[in-house]
């Protein structure tokens, strides 16, 4: 049945979030893609280089519960959201799953390679147990802050063949999978917060947000880089050699962060969402090989993480 044009019009409004500049064609689907099985090689993966080695090692061992933390941030506002947020959510929390076990995985390699990662776990479960008794809606907004950063810098790891390109192949192939699906998300949980402030005025919407931008990126760069000395440490690599080395590397050459802080701060500007730089055209330069792990598009219902790593072995999973 012709519903007509004003009908038509009234649907997609109904189904849109104010101020999202997302897609409409855009689609989030879950590569599900097993790496895990794939131990570390070479203790210095990143070709030798025990600076780039350290930083991606202690990006890592934050991303399982920090991923977890992202989805209920989510999941609580699902409900009452707009039918198409509804699915991408439900997709993100799909792609955030996966990504989870993987690094999961990857983490306990890091562990095989003879590194100790206890203190830095430790640090990431002190910070989440600091963010328990916050709010919802400032969960949500620390969380499109770290998404935020996470998508920039997964932009930059395909953008630039060089932060990679003497990596060992499957850690290689891990992280730049896991990069291409951190852009097509990277503006879901965006759209979440537009939609739960949607009667909040700019001015507050602002504030709030660029509170927590401040605050989250100075403890992120701060506990990642203590995260890196001491994986550098436990290498023999120690004070000026250890500090030197490795704010060449995060800043120089290759720079993944020198050459992110520019679209880092673009996150204050007014009108800022993270769509409005579409950057898909880098998601094939990842993704080709990984078409025939495609997973089927999410249920209304998500398994728990801590379900799924229950009844699956570590071997087995990835």
């Amino acid at each position: 049945m012709d519903i007509g044009p004003h009908k038509q019009a009234e649907s997609v409004a109904a189904d849109s979030v104010k101020g999202s500049v997302t897609p409409d064609d855009l689609l989030i689907q879950s590569r599900n893609r097993h790496f895990g099985g794939q131990e570390i090689e070479n203790r210095w993966w990143m070709g030798g280089n025990p600076y780039g080695t350290a930083m991606y090692n202690a990006l890592s061992i934050s991303f399982p519960k920090g991923e977890a933390f992202f989805i209920e941030s989510a999941r609580k506002f699902q409900d009452g959201a707009p039918e198409k947020l509804r699915r991408e959510i439900r997709a993100f929390i799909q792609q955030e799953v996966v990504h989870s076990r993987e690094h999961l995985c990857f983490n306990r390699h890091i562990e095989a390679a003879n590194y100790d990662t206890s203190r830095m776990e430790q640090s990431v479960t002190d910070v989440m147990e600091r963010l328990k008794d916050m709010p919802d809606i400032e969960h949500l907004a620390g969380t499109i802050c770290l998404e935020h950063m996470t998508a920039v810098l997964a932009a930059e790891m395909i953008r630039n063949p060089a932060h990679f390109k003497d990596a060992d192949e499957e850690q290689r192939k891990l992280w730049l999978w896991h990069a291409s699906e951190e852009i097509e998300h990277k503006g879901v949980t965006y759209d979440t917060w537009l939609h739960a402030t949607r009667d909040w005025t700019r001015w507050q919407r602002w504030k709030l947000k660029s509170k927590f931008m401040a605050r989250i990126s100075y403890g992120f760069l701060k506990n990642r880089t203590k995260g890196a000395m001491d994986f550098l440490q436990q290498d023999g690599i120690t004070g000026p050699r250890a500090w030197f080395g490795f704010a060449y590397y995060a800043l120089v050459a290759p720079g993944p962060i020198g050459r992110t802080i520019w679209p880092m701060l673009k996150f204050f500007l007014p009108g800022f969402h993270p769509w409005n730089v579409d950057d898909r055209y880098l998601i094939p330069r990842a993704e080709s090989e990984y078409e025939a792990a495609i997973m089927d598009p999410p249920e209304d219902t998500v398994t728990e993480i801590g379900e799924r790593r229950q009844h699956v072995r570590l071997k087995k999973v990835a």
